[in-house]
């Protein structure tokens, strides 16, 4: 639905909105949306969200089953066929699926297949590089994997100019097609950077396993930080979710990995999975509740089994915790406008900035 100015303040007049309230009003819905080509139009998204049906399902599935089938789950005998021919059959695969997923965005106005097709093209990328490698001998210090399947399999440090690779078709293709799924070839392989860059910092094939914990916090950090900004500017389109996704695995996967630690330091990581749960509410991003929860269900589970191995009353302690957070839940969503309106009211401008525009209750 979209109202015009003339609209709001004729509701104003008929007594509905003061004159103050029908100015804020406007201010706000005018803030939450890039400039159109109506100046005294203001689009109020009351529509429905886009549909997940059976097509879509079929679509999604499709794409997925297209990428697993030419790098998850190809062959011995595939990866058999020569670094020249694998080169020349991802050329040929992102061009095909390029050129149809073109003709869908363009010409049919068909964006979700076409996006997919154009996504599917992008994840042709590392399938190319690998060939080109395999024909030239360019694997270096950390020598030539076994097959194509061993990139989603394996960490291996030749494997980084394949991600380098998808990273880039990626972009290339996200710089004229703004399909939010693209996003997901880049997050993969930045996901799998996090742990293939490690031979790289120490110089071992064989990598080592703290490095390669405290390199994964410190990219998957990186990668929540490109995710806010991306969320922030973002205008249409979930172009955030799937570098929140594997930000957030590779971030709290890498701190939770420690099994170390003083009682301090596990009460630290409670106290930053909480952190996540407000995150969720300030970010409207709900991975970062899924991974907050998970967080202090394992920092209780550790408390039940060393610090209160043999207590009674810990049980029923933890219990009336349990329900005290289902009650806050209740009231946070019997409440959620009047806390919307306190932070919008309340948050200092450099965070209100950083709160992405779409953000809603959580």
């Amino acid at each position: 639905m979209r109202f015009s100015d003339s609209d709001l303040r004729a509701a104003s007049a008929a007594g509905l909105l003061d004159a103050a309230q029908t100015e804020r009003l406007i201010g706000f819905l005018m803030a939450r949306q890039p400039a159109g080509p109506d100046a005294d139009t203001v689009a109020v998204s009351t529509a429905a969200a886009p549909t997940f049906d059976f097509v879509h399902i079929l679509w999604y599935a499709g794409a997925l089953i297209v990428m697993g089938a030419m790098g998850l789950f190809s062959t011995l005998a595939f990866a058999q066929m020569g670094g020249a021919a694998l080169a020349a059959t991802a050329v040929i695969y992102a061009t095909l699926f390029a050129w149809a997923g073109d003709h869908l965005w363009r010409a049919k106005n068909l964006h979700t297949p076409g996006g997919l097709l154009i996504a599917v093209a992008a994840s042709m990328a590392p399938l190319a590089v690998y060939g080109l490698q395999d024909a030239a001998g360019w694997w270096g210090q950390f020598g030539k994997p076994d097959t194509v399947q061993d990139f989603y399999v394996w960490v291996k440090g030749s494997f980084i100019f394949m991600e380098i690779a998808a990273i880039a078709a990626a972009a290339l293709a996200l710089r004229f097609y703004r399909f939010p799924f693209i996003v997901v070839i880049a997050a993969v392989a930045l996901w799998f950077m996090s742990m293939d860059i490690v031979p790289w910092i120490t110089g071992s094939a064989h990598g080592n396993w703290e490095i390669s914990r405290k390199a994964s916090v410190w990219f998957g950090l990186g990668v929540l930080v490109a995710a806010v900004s991306v969320n922030a500017r973002q205008r249409s389109g979930d172009f955030a979710f799937w570098l929140y996704l594997f930000g957030l695995i590779t971030f709290w996967g890498g701190i939770t990995a420690s099994s170390a630690g003083s009682h301090l330091d596990k009460a630290l990581y409670c106290a930053m999975n909480v952190v996540f749960l407000f995150l969720a509410v300030f970010l409207g991003r709900r991975a970062f509740a899924v991974f907050g929860t998970l967080g202090i269900a394992i920092y209780l589970g550790d408390l039940a089994s060393k610090v209160f191995k043999d207590s009674l009353l810990f049980p029923f302690a933890l219990s009336l915790i349990g329900i005290a957070i289902i009650a806050a839940g209740l009231y946070a969503h019997r409440h959620q406008g009047a806390i919307e309106n306190w932070l919008g009211t309340r948050l200092p401008e450099g965070l209100r900035r950083l709160r992405p525009a779409n953000a809603g209750p959580a």
